[in-house]
């Protein structure tokens, strides 16, 4: 079974030329440049991506499905521009799955930096017992990825939530991230987001 790492970047330049350079030695890598005002693209495709450009910035999810029918691969990963993440763990993430484990491996953190995150995450706990449902490093089969409809806010929670709905066997394995030196803006999102992971708990709602 064949993988292929899909990356939405936003404004990640002077970065995703670094990430897609350490993804590229093992791995297909589609970037979806999502509107970004800097060099974004140009800098993913000199480093070895494809890379797919939305004209507007439709947001994190809307880049997220666009790279999930993008990839022609049995597997796909998400990926964190910013490089976060170690290309090392994906084989980790993806090895259940190619044993036919599991449907979806999630990349678990060791911290969960903001408290919104948290407080979602303890939610989806009531549901699916894994410990970091807000994770950005995921390996999925392609044909449940591009079947998720993932009509909320953001993907802490409903990403698993949606895929247990599915009947997915969701699995973790342990990662570690990098320390990354960038801008931080204040998850807005994660009021809406709340409504979204409750909305997914309730039954007929």
């Amino acid at each position: 079974m064949d993988t292929t790492v899909v990356v939405p970047a936003y404004n990640e330049g002077g970065r995703i030329g670094q990430t897609v350079q350490r993804l590229v030695r093992e791995y297909p890598v589609v970037v979806v440049d999502d509107g970004s005002s800097d060099r974004t693209g140009p800098e993913a495709r000199a480093a070895g991506a494809t890379v797919i450009r939305n004209p507007e910035n439709d947001g994190y999810i809307t880049a997220l499905k666009r790279g999930f029918r993008e990839a022609s691969s049995d597997i796909v990963v998400t990926f964190d521009a910013d490089g976060e993440h170690r290309p090392e763990d994906i084989e980790r993430l993806v090895r259940p799955i190619k044993d036919d484990r599991v449907d979806v491996v999630l990349g678990a953190r060791t911290t969960i930096p903001r408290p919104s995150e948290r407080i979602l995450n303890r939610l989806t706990q009531l549901k699916v017992p894994v410990t970091d449902s807000g994770t950005g490093l995921r390996a999925l089969r392609r044909d449940l990825a591009v079947d998720l409809e993932l009509e909320t806010a953001c993907t802490c929670g409903t990403f698993v939530l949606e895929a247990a709905a599915k009947d997915a066997r969701i699995g973790e394995v342990p990662i570690e991230t990098r320390s990354v030196q960038k801008p931080r803006g204040i998850a807005w999102q994660h009021g809406t987001q709340l409504y979204h992971v409750v909305r997914h708990l309730l039954p007929h709602c």
